[in-house]
């Protein structure tokens, strides 16, 4: 049987099992929540679980996925003010993707925001450059850029500090734009 993803149900369904799991996740500080627990939280059956997604690891990604593009794509920022929300964002949900970039699906989540964010940084990467750099290295460039923010990003998330600064991880992402040919940081 097929999950019909035009369903209003099916929506309603995965939304709710995305909100189990960040609730679940970021409370335990980790990602091995039992499918049993993410069903009950969610209101749904287990089997529904294995419908919409092939397993546990599966939803989490999913569920992060869900967050990112929630709170992360629609921001109408740019510049310093859109590495801020980024940081915010990270830095509000630290629990759970500190518990996702420790667990067993920790190459599917950086692997799967890598493809989510990169299409969006292809843009900063034409604001940095413009015409200097040509088309296909736009896309690679843009990549890069995603591998070597989602890299500092995560050893901010994973680091010792009991609190992060999303002011300070801004300031630095801005300090490594600014060293490759970006704008200074008073003008991102």
């Amino acid at each position: 049987m097929s999950i019909d993803s035009r369903d209003p149900r099916a929506a309603r369904s995965r939304a709710a099992l995305y909100a189990a799991a960040v609730r679940l996740v970021s409370g335990r500080g980790s990602a091995s929540v039992p499918v049993t627990d993410l069903a009950e939280v969610a209101g749904v059956s287990r089997q529904l679980v294995y419908l919409h997604f092939a397993d546990r690891d599966g939803l989490l990604v999913a569920a992060a996925l869900d967050l990112a593009r929630r709170e992360l794509l629609p921001a109408r920022e740019s510049g310093r003010a859109a590495v801020l929300a980024t940081a915010r964002h990270f830095a509000a949900h630290r629990a759970f993707y500190r518990a996702l970039l420790t667990g067993p699906c920790a190459f599917a989540l950086t692997t799967a925001l890598g493809e989510l964010l990169a299409p969006v940084n292809r843009h900063a990467v034409r604001a940095l450059f413009g015409d200097r750099v040509p088309a296909g290295t736009v896309d690679d460039l843009a990549v890069f850029l995603t591998g070597g923010a989602g890299a500092v990003i995560n050893a901010w998330l994973l680091g010792a500090e009991e609190t992060l600064d999303p002011e300070d991880l801004a300031d630095r992402l801005g300090r490594i734009l600014h060293t490759l040919g970006g704008p200074s940081e008073e003008d991102a």
